[in-house]
């Protein structure tokens, strides 16, 4: 590596006095600074998972590498660097062939390029990129600015790379040789993701002695926020984490530490997914206004969302979150039915508005909560897990009953019954089967609505179905949408009949400023679209089966895990002590233990004793096996 790093310096040198307007003038587009003339070939690669990888580098290059090209040193540069042009007299390098990628551009992209082709079929990138960079900086000395764009320059020749390969494949099919290296170039992209660009910046600059910009401790960082915000406002793990960026199923801190996630539901299909961010910025430069003018993708956007539901959910009204979606579903509950009375569920969730704070158990019931008001009537939680009287099959018709019982002997009326199909706060607990079906025919009975909030359940998430509802084979007269559906921009939606929905409309009238604006549809579509195209739904499927036998598979060897439950996934890990209660502590240890491996989990229920896990769905087979074992290995070093 260090004879390369000096050869490659010492004929950068050389051409320092060479010169050629035909070169200057050339549009390559293996040209690193040429990237964006490649963007056309993204369309031929076979799959969508991998058009997306390498879209998230496209705009990489967009944001952090463009901007800083007019101000780079500029060379006459080999540009092809690699194995099959060096020439070598045993260990010695005497020699460079193949000119005919030489063009007018940023010195630094031949080092990128070298180091491209120094690594992209290796096991360590640092390993072989790390004794080449110092060798050549020691004989053609890089600039600071440069050295930063390394990572992003190095991903930016493996784009151009399996963008050329996916276009000869199409233009000559029988041309083996054009994507011979191309399986590697893929396998060093996802590397990279997982290096993260912090990572890479940081032990750079650190190799050439300049230095990593010292960074403020975590500290110093929680000072900075308690100066203005309440201490209400929690932070995760007992070492809070500073994040600085993300991709897909990963997140990169400020110290270079790359964390895989397996706990964040929100970003659905994947940290920073180009199809989302670009939807967002094209809209977001075009127009964003409000639902008080006509605009093409207000309809467009309800078409396709309602398009995923039962033909009786026909109308939908756009908000900016699932609290604020909750909030409108039991006002519009409340005006259709005339009556006030909220049934819900034991350890419930529902939002942090006044409304969803009556509603939610997990709320009002809290040790500093307000309290249950008098129009709510709470019922049991219908756990399978929790259910000890008779066969665990009865537990559905056993809860519904009792909750029956309870809605007869409410003598106020009923405006609605509002559920999740499987209770996050509850610690991730699937409703028993038949309890819905048997309880939805009673709550009309008297008059309500059935509203199934499924802010977190929905999207595909679950794998085998689109919505939870549709897991308990019943259909709701209210739906209720949040978290996922902007794949973190906010926005939320009531999804309802045209009865209810026509109720509705004869009150005060309804407007939200941002509920459905134009950026927000922008980035609603592109997260449906994205699911479909990826098939992400029957990936959630086929990754949560195999996720939830590796923890069934755990759970048989360590008993002090009690239940494995949840669909697709949304799982829940629920941890007992000896006796069989719950094992708070056990959860903790557990959840920072895999921060301190860099895995992303958290906890849940109502003694924080269940381990949560509902990452993005770009989450993979190897993920899921990588979290499992590093719970293995955390659970026996708990003491």
């Amino acid at each position: 590596m260090v004879n390369l790093g000096c050869f490659l310096a010492e004929i950068n040198k050389g051409l320092a006095g060479f010169h050629s307007l035909a070169f200057k003038a050339r549009n390559y587009e293996w040209d690193l600074q040429n990237l964006m003339l490649n963007k056309k070939h993204i369309s031929t690669i076979s799959s969508a998972e991998k058009r997306s990888l390498v879209s998230y580098f496209f705009q990489q290059f967009e944001t952090n590498v463009l901007p800083e090209i007019p101000a780079l040193r500029k060379a006459f540069i080999h540009s092809d660097f690699n194995e099959w042009n060096v020439l070598v007299d045993e260990t010695k390098v005497v020699g460079l062939i193949d000119f005919g990628d030489m063009v007018y551009s940023p010195l630094i992209n031949e080092v990128a390029t070298a180091i491209c082709y120094l690594t992209y079929d290796k096991d360590s990138f640092f390993k072989w990129a790390t004794p080449f960079l110092r060798a050549y900086h020691k004989e053609n000395p890089l600039q600071e600015k440069e050295v930063k764009l390394l990572y992003y320059l190095v991903a930016t020749k493996l784009c151009i790379s399996v963008c050329q390969s996916a276009q000869a494949r199409v233009e000559q099919p029988e041309n083996q040789y054009a994507s011979a290296s191309e399986k590697k170039a893929w396998r060093a992209l996802n590397a990279l993701l997982k290096i993260n660009p912090v990572a890479a910046e940081r032990h750079f600059l650190d190799a050439l002695g300049f230095g990593f910009s010292c960074k403020q401790s975590i500290d110093v960082k929680l000072e900075e926020r308690r100066k203005h915000l309440s201490s209400i406002l929690s932070v995760s793990y007992n070492h809070p984490i500073h994040m600085q960026a993300s991709a897909f199923q990963y997140m990169y801190d400020g110290y270079g530490n790359t964390f895989l996630d397996a706990y964040n539901n929100i970003p659905h299909v994947g940290h920073g997914h180009p199809r989302v961010v670009e939807a967002g910025q094209k809209q977001l430069a075009k127009l964003n206004t409000n639902t008080r003018y006509l605009y093409d993708l207000l309809p467009k956007y309800a078409d396709k969302l309602l398009s995923k539901f039962p033909k009786s959910l026909d109308k939908v009204f756009f908000v900016n979150s699932g609290s604020e979606a909750n909030d409108l579903a039991i006002r519009m509950a409340q005006k259709h039915t005339g009556n006030k009375k909220i049934m819900v569920l034991e350890h419930g969730y529902h939002g942090h508005t006044q409304t969803g704070i009556d509603i939610s158990d997990y709320k009002f019931n809290n040790p500093k909560g307000q309290g249950q008001k008098s129009h709510i009537l709470k019922v049991d939680l219908p756990g399978e897990y929790h259910y000890q009287e008779g066969k665990i099959s009865e537990a559905g018709s056993h809860y519904a009953d009792k909750a029956i019982d309870a809605l007869r002997s409410n003598k106020d009326g009923l405006a609605a019954f509002i559920a999740e199909p499987i209770v996050g706060c509850g610690g991730q607990v699937p409703l028993a089967p038949g309890y819905l079906k048997a309880l939805y025919p009673e709550i009309r009975k008297q008059g309500g609505v059935c509203i199934s909030d499924e802010v977190q359940t929905g999207f595909g998430r679950l794998g085998s179905w689109f919505w939870g509802f549709e897991m308990h084979g019943i259909v709701p007269d209210i739906v209720v949408l949040g978290k996922p559906m902007g794949n973190g921009h906010p926005i939320g939606a009531v999804v309802t009949s045209s009865d209810i929905a026509t109720s509705f409309s004869n009150g005060v009238e309804f407007f939200s400023s941002f509920g459905g604006n134009p950026v927000s549809c922008a980035i609603g579509l592109s997260v449906l679209e994205t699911i479909e195209e990826e098939a992400l739904q029957e990936k959630a499927k086929t990754v949560g089966s195999y996720y939830k036998s590796l923890l069934k598979t755990l759970q048989k060897k360590d008993s002090r895990i009690g239940d494995v439950r949840g669909e697709g996934l949304f799982l829940g890990i629920a941890l007992i002590d000896e006796s069989g209660k719950p094992n708070r502590a056990l959860a903790q240890f557990l959840k920072n233990d895999l921060r301190k491996k860099h895995i992303l989990i958290s906890t849940d229920g109502p003694q924080d004793s269940v381990i949560k896990t509902k990452p993005p769905l770009v989450f993979t087979q190897k993920n899921a096996l990588h979290v499992v074992e590093a719970l293995a290995h955390s659970l026996k070093h708990f003491k």
